[in-house]
């Protein structure tokens, strides 16, 4: 896989006249946050831990819940992350559409915050044709897998496809099981299907921080999942580091999270938080949590 990196500085390179903020997240979302950071005068590392990207082998589990009989059965489906629609569309390309023929009851389609961008009238032309008026799209006030269940409603038995990420290389985190766990709660039939995979970018992903702390100054770092966080702790102990060593190193740095569910996720794993981005729909919320949290602690550095 070929990464684009232009926007984002080298690992190596140190600017001391802007803020340094590192951030881990993965390929397909790295350069949509470093040029949010690049906006507010920072100077941007990428440290990515994880990928979050299909394989063949799970476009092709999620090409079977797509036939019309499969899709027949369900009454909704439940997009808990951005690359599950890029998953869901990428496994449509080799199926007929629409997908699902006209129906008499409401078919719900629910994802989270700026997600929803990526259900336009291509995607809703390659589920159901011309004829939306039987489909309904849902996005939840607050961007959270539980709110996704709370706006879902009672599910009275029906079923809802969940396509989620099969990790490798970590501990899954208790998001997806706790999500499943909560449908079936509120009467719902959760379909799992693995429909991507978070997978560790292995031992030398920390590389970076590890050789930053050899002079190289470090303000903030943004997290974006618990797996990303998971991901630095297990590739920084390759390199006989721990977390503690990350902060004596740096006493100041702002440790940041992208919503609550990261930031649970982060203290789980022993990191403390310092700041949670209070609008996480997209991630303009963390980097002006970061910001301002910064501007706190030296007002003269922005």
């Amino acid at each position: 896989m070929t990464t684009t990196t232009t926007t984002m500085h080298n690992l190596t390179t140190i600017t001391t006249n802007k803020p340094t903020v590192a951030f881990t997240t993965p390929p397909n979302y790295a350069t949509r946050l470093s040029h949010l950071l690049t906006l507010k005068s920072f100077t941007p590392l990428w440290c990515p831990t994880i990928t979050t990207e299909p394989t063949q082998q799970t476009l092709s589990s999620l090409a079977l819940h797509l036939s019309p009989h499969s899709l027949s059965l369900l009454s909704a489906i439940a997009f808990p992350s951005r690359t599950a629609i890029t998953a869901f569309s990428t496994a449509a390309l080799s199926l007929t559409t629409p997908l699902l023929p006209p129906r008499e009851d409401t078919f719900i389609i629910a994802a989270l915050g700026k997600d929803v961008e990526l259900i336009d009238s291509t995607f809703l032309l390659t589920f159901c044709g011309d004829d939306i008026s039987w489909v309904n799209v849902l996005v939840p006030t607050i961007a959270t897998p539980s709110g996704l269940v709370q706006l879902l409603g009672t599910g009275r038995g029906r079923k809802v496809l969940c396509p989620v990420p099969r990790v490798v290389g970590l501990e899954e985190p208790p998001v997806v099981p706790d999500f499943l766990r909560e449908l079936e709660g509120a009467g719902w039939v959760p379909i799992r299907v693995d429909a991507y995979e978070t997978r560790w970018l292995g031992p030398a992903c920390g590389k970076g921080v590890v050789e930053l702390s050899e002079g190289g100054l470090l303000d903030a770092m943004v997290f974006t999942s618990s797996g990303e966080v998971e991901g630095l702790l297990k590739s920084l102990r390759e390199f006989g580091w721990d977390w503690e060593m990350v902060r004596r190193r740096w006493p100041h740095l702002v440790v940041a999270a992208h919503g609550p569910v990261t930031a649970a996720g982060a203290e789980r794993l022993g990191v403390t938080v310092d700041v949670v981005s209070g609008r996480f729909d997209s991630f303009q919320g963390v980097v002006d949590a970061v910001e301002a949290k910064l501007r706190g602690l030296d007002s003269s550095c922005m």
